[in-house]
């Protein structure tokens, strides 16, 4: 996909589509009412019939009007007059994306003046309509037979702007939002991939890959070196399966050398049927989603290549199956983490936070600036947040600060959770440290509070994605969340200085 930027009379723009706004009442915006001028009121007479009233989302496709250079008209509703708010231009792109897939228009201008945003800059809005223009284009079909597999026309969307800001600046835009895009691709794709074929050794085939095409340095450790560090809550989870569990560990070297880096630990359960604490069938095709925080760390480190941050970053991924094989963890087992502690589980349908405190411990090994877990870890996040915000919690104030605002930038939204001292009492085990689960109410708050115990030597941040990371139903499908919190997280900390 090539995206431009372009100035000009949008009547004399040689394009397949021209995508322009109307607002509530039928209130033509300004490049809405060029195109009417110069077509002799053509599109006053259409929406004066009633076609369109300009309701958000809304669109109307007019065809070969008279004056008109393009081949097509798409006018999109843009709700109340005054400025759209960050949810509704989004919106309002993923309706015209969706009418440009039903046309063969090969070249679309989208009049980026009449998407106006409150409080948002041109460049926050070229990369949020690069990435609704990937969004809307992408799919999921490799699997399907060939002739079943989704074709679009559209390869090129330009961006008219009525005064052309600076071209560098533009240019910047678009070069961040693409590699931000690539990197949700990525993730989506791993995500969507079914359990048969995404196993931890494909997650780990794939990481070496990814590595060799951007530079990455990539280690794959094996059971026996997962058993010789001492990883008991990781290799517990991992024994109910057939499939080998892999520690991916990926360096990416942008930084000075020696230069303390980021770390994002993404949870890689690669199919989680809940271990001998099984999942009610229901929906559980959809457990094939709980490695999302492990394709979030992919897709960063893809974004954080292509955006040739000057950041060392690490990406480390626990790779496993969580399955009731012959072999498996028992309700009541005790085992010894990394770190040294020792866990009671109680319950083996809660195994994200076994195999990330492992990995968080593995972690301390880079003396870290910072760290970052992402994991699909608990349904309680989705009570409380539903798919909107991703759920954060954070032993350290400025980290959490800086990823709240990495959010709203990227417009992947996060919403901090208290991670308060008497949370902590509801770890209680008679015959260990601590159990894997709360004795009484286990949420998404007793997740973390698991998870701080192995994160005293550094900055930390959780974020829990089970509500963000994937859609149920007729959408049904990896999201690529928190990919741009990620990448936008990661570019400020290349830039910020220290």
């Amino acid at each position: 996909m090539e995206f431009r930027i372009s100035d000009g009379k949008l009547e004399q723009q040689r394009t397949g589509c021209i995508v322009a706004g109307v607002h509530e009442g039928r209130k033509l915006t300004r490049a809405a009412a060029q195109l009417d001028t110069a077509s002799d009121h053509a599109l006053r007479r259409v929406i004066d019939r009633g076609d369109l009233e300009g309701e958000l989302g809304a669109t109307l496709l007019l065809q070969d009007l008279a004056r008109i250079c393009a081949q097509r008209v798409l006018l999109v509703g843009l709700g109340q007059q005054g400025g759209l708010v960050e949810g509704r231009y989004r919106k309002a792109l993923s309706s015209a994306m969706k009418a440009l897939r039903r046309t063969a228009a090969e070249e679309a201008t989208l009049c980026l003046d009449d998407f106006a945003v409150q409080g948002r800059d041109a460049p926050w809005k070229i990369e949020q309509a690069v990435l609704a223009v990937m969004d809307g284009l992408y799919r999921f079909d490799a699997l399907k037979s060939k002739s079943a597999q989704t074709r679009f026309a559209l390869k090129t969307v330009i961006f008219h702007v009525a005064d052309r800001f600076e071209a560098a600046t533009s240019d910047a835009a678009i070069h961040r939002a693409a590699a931000i895009a690539e990197g949700v691709i990525l993730a989506k794709d791993l995500g969507n991939m079914p359990g048969n074929l995404c196993t931890p050794a494909y997650l780990a085939d794939h990481a070496l890959e990814v590595g060799r095409r951007h530079g990455f340095e990539v280690k794959i450790l094996e059971q026996s070196d997962i058993e010789k560090l001492g990883m008991g809550a990781f290799l517990a989870v991992a024994r109910g399966s057939p499939q080998p569990p892999k520690l991916i560990v990926m360096e990416y070297h942008g930084g000075a050398g020696g230069a303390q880096p980021i770390v994002l630990v993404g949870k890689g359960i690669t199919f989680d049927a809940g271990g001998i604490s099984m999942k009610p069938p229901l929906d559980m095709d959809e457990m094939k989603f709980d490695m999302c925080g492990a394709a979030s760390v992919f897709g960063a480190l893809r974004a954080a290549a292509l955006m040739k941050l000057p950041l060392n970053v690490v990406g480390i991924i626990p790779a496993t199956e969580n399955m009731p094989g012959g072999d498996a963890t028992r309700p009541g087992d005790i085992v010894t983490t990394m770190s040294g502690q020792t866990v009671e589980i109680l319950d083996t349908d809660c195994e994200g936070r076994l195999v990330l405190c492992d990995a968080l411990t593995y972690a301390r090994k880079y003396q870290p600036a910072a760290v970052v877990d992402i994991a699909t870890l608990t349904g309680e996040i989705v009570t409380a947040l539903g798919d909107v915000a991703t759920g954060m919690f954070s032993n350290d104030g400025a980290l959490a600060h800086e990823v709240i605002a990495a959010g709203d930038s990227a417009w992947d939204r996060a919403w901090q959770m208290p991670l308060w001292e008497e949370y902590q009492d509801a770890l209680q085990s008679n015959f260990a440290d601590f159990p894997n689960i709360g004795s009484h109410n286990d949420c998404a708050v007793t997740a973390a509070c698991f998870l701080s115990r192995f994160t005293k030597d550094y900055p930390w941040v959780h974020l829990d994605i089970a509500g963000t990371a994937a859609r149920s139903g007729a959408d049904k499908g990896a999201t690529g969340r928190p990919v741009a919190l990620l990448a936008h997280f990661l570019a400020g900390r290349a830039t910020r200085p220290d």
